[in-house]
């Protein structure tokens, strides 16, 4: 059963890697799957694709260079026994060279997706260099952002969609908060959401969703009353977590 899109590996992978104690957010700073597990520092990514090709290796390459545990993952499609990217001992032998993991995951008609890790990815620990410090920079920023979502919000593999970035929920929120406000300044604005940037997200205005009515005083436009019916999902989630805290 040949998928169609990428995105449908994302369901059955972090479904397997939550079985293992991992919480799992979709589409962090241009990575597909990232997950972490409770006190540890390295974080987990997963990069997909339809079919085993070298635009994958590259992706899972790259991703190196904020983790050492990296994994590529691809359907094992039933029907294409003997093709290239499907000679399953060949592939496994090549990415435990370049030292990533790799996922098969097969879909059936009617069976639930079986998942399996062909090989893990080897700990790089040992062959970091000087250029760890830059590194570690973008380890940093790739976990903050993890780390300032509330939940998981995308679908990983997804192209030409608007993702719910860290940035992009504390905007949801100032405009959720003035929406029920009506009008209000930044700071009243970050007091009610706890969002310190509160006064440069609202001048900045990257989305266009907030007016400035006069110095100081801020509107919602229509495009941020209409943000908060197209990520009404968001909201919800967010207040949900918040009454259970």
């Amino acid at each position: 059963m040949a998928v169609k899109h990428e995105t449908e590996l994302y369901a059955p992978i972090k479904q397997h890697f939550e079985q293992q104690g991992y919480q799992i957010k979709g589409e962090v700073r241009g990575c597909d799957l990232v997950g972490m597990l409770p006190g540890q520092e390295r974080p987990l990514i997963v990069e997909m694709k339809k079919t085993f090709n070298l635009a994958l290796l590259l992706q899972g390459a790259a991703r190196q260079k904020l983790s050492d545990q990296v994994y590529v993952a691809v359907e094992r499609n039933r029907t294409k026994r003997g093709a290239v990217n499907q000679r399953w001992g060949e592939l496994r032998e090549l990415c435990v060279r370049l030292g990533l993991g790799l996922i098969t995951v097969t879909f059936y008609k009617t069976k639930t997706p079986f998942v399996e890790v062909l090989c893990e990815p080897e700990s790089a620990d040992a062959k970091r260099t000087a250029g760890r410090s830059r590194r570690t920079r973008k380890q940093e920023r790739l976990l903050a952002e993890f780390e300032a979502r509330t939940g998981d919000y995308n679908v990983g593999g997804s192209t030409g969609r608007k993702l719910m970035t860290a940035y992009r929920q504390k905007a949801l929120l100032l405009a959720a908060a003035l929406h029920e406000a009506g009008e209000a300044a930044p700071a009243q604005l970050g007091r009610a959401t706890g969002i310190g940037s509160a006064g440069t997200i609202l001048y900045r205005d990257v989305y266009g969703w907030f007016s400035r009515v006069r110095r100081g005083r801020y509107r919602l436009t229509e495009q941020g009353v209409q943000s908060l019916q197209d990520y009404a999902n968001v909201l919800e989630d967010i207040d949900s977590k918040k009454q259970r805290s």
